[in-house]
């Protein structure tokens, strides 16, 4: 069928503003979609923290996240291997309890708070794994404040922040004490002192 040619040159100039708004609908949609798995795990991870309260004692939210400082020698010895290819899953410290602390270089009480967790890591070393995880940061920002505060233990990176909702997390510093069996017993929402630090072992030690 003949087409003026006045309205075919309308044609193509309504597909390329048609497409536009196909894109724009479709990048609404995965944005919705994206924003309801952030409430769905948002949500777990304040139901995890909500029965760390209550004493429920909830199974910790499993990683797989790149090693950034591999400093194992305060660690238990089965466990140090597992640093070796470059990545650390929680399944790889099951067995002891794990002392899980949230950091980033720019936060001022994770500087506050890191030698504490230095001195504890020797004060139970080879008993108990002392993990960092950094996340909201720079690898090479990251790197240079465990170098400059000696942190004596190993840190992994979660880039993406994966598992902070999955945790709970409301900010930065929050530490999380798991016993054996990969089970939060304990959780210091902010800069944690000694006694914090000794009191959350002492409980993921308990049988």
């Amino acid at each position: 069928m003949w087409e003026p040619a006045d309205e075919q040159t309308a044609r193509a100039r309504r597909r390329p503003l048609l497409r536009g708004a196909q894109l724009i609908a479709l990048a609404t949609v995965l944005g919705l979609l994206a924003l309801l798995i952030w409430r769905v795990i948002q949500a777990g991870g304040s139901t995890v923290v909500a029965d760390v309260r209550a004493g429920k004692k909830p199974a910790a939210p499993a990683f797989d996240l790149p090693v950034i400082w591999d400093r194992t020698e305060n660690w238990p010895k089965p466990l140090r291997a597992g640093v070796a290819d470059g990545r650390l899953t929680l399944a790889e410290l099951r067995g002891y309890p794990v002392v899980l602390n949230f950091w980033a270089s720019w936060c001022a009480p994770c500087r506050d708070e890191a030698p504490r967790f230095e001195a504890s890591a020797i004060a139970h070393r080879g008993r108990v794994a002392f993990l960092g995880v950094d996340a909201q940061d720079l690898t090479s920002d990251a790197r240079h404040f465990l170098g400059k505060y000696g942190i004596n233990y190993v840190s992994v990176r979660d880039g993406g922040g994966s598992i902070l909702g999955r945790y709970g997390l409301t900010g930065f510093p929050e530490t999380y004490y798991l016993n054996a069996n990969g089970r939060i017993v304990a959780h210091d929402a902010g800069e944690a002192s000694r006694s914090d630090i000794e009191s959350g072992i002492a409980r993921s030690r308990r049988k």
